[in-house]
This record gives structure tokens, sequence and C-alpha cells, in this order.
């Protein structure tokens, strides 16, 4: 575990959720997750892997996996919903209201992420 600031550590995490989101994902996971639960579940299996790295290192071993498996369901759950919302834009060109989606989906990760970390961070662990 490294020792460094809540908000250093909360950015550590959400570099490893860009990573894992966006970097790793690869084109048949964001075109086909929408209506794919192979292609989801892949996609969250990888960020997941990433999130798990960071938070090991972060938080510990425990606390890290905790904290991991809560954001992977709740990423699971997100994707499953916003992916959708946003596949019917991009397929109707409707490009505003596709990026506003990307945008919350985004917010909602990012959100888990903090409300995930405040929790593992309180809860003691013996």
């Amino acid at each position: 575990m490294i020792a460094l600031s809540p908000l250093a550590g909360f950015v550590g995490l959400l570099l490893a959720h860009w990573v894992g989101d966006f970097v790793l994902q690869t084109q048949w996971q964001a075109t086909n997750k929408s209506r794919n639960l192979g292609a989801l579940t892949l996609h969250v299996a990888t960020y997941s892997a990433v999130l798990l790295v960071a938070a090991v290192i972060l938080l510990g071993p425990w606390r890290g996996l905790a904290f991991t498996l809560a954001n992977a369901g709740l990423h699971f759950a997100t994707d499953y919903v916003t992916s959708r919302l946003s596949a019917k834009y991009w397929a109707r060109q409707e490009w505003h209201a596709f990026f506003v989606m990307v945008g919350f989906d985004q917010f909602l990760h990012q959100a888990a992420l903090a409300a995930t970390l405040a929790v593992t961070l309180a809860v003691t662990i013996s």
C-alpha cells in the first residue's frame, strides 16, 4: 500500500478508471456492449483488472478487492443502461444527445468511485 494524500489516491484511481474504461476497451467491446452481454462482461472484466491493480496498491489487498468488486458491479449496471441509450443516439446521429450520455456515464462512474472509496476507507478491517 502506498501512502498518498486522499486526493492523490483518488486521482490515481481516476487514472486507472480511464485506462480500463477507454484505453483498453477494444473496438469490438465498444460497439457491441450495448447489445451483447459477453462484450459488456469482457469490458467490465478488463476494467476491473486494471482497477484492482491500482486499488490494491493504493488501498491494500482487502480494501482494494472490496473496492474493485463494488465498482465492477456498479460499472456493469451503469454501462448496461448508458450504452443502450448512447447506441440509440449514435444510430440516429443525435450527436449532442450521444455526447451528453457519454459524459453522464463518466459522471456516474466517477461518483461511484468516490462513494465506494469513502465507504471502503470508513470500514475497519481487523
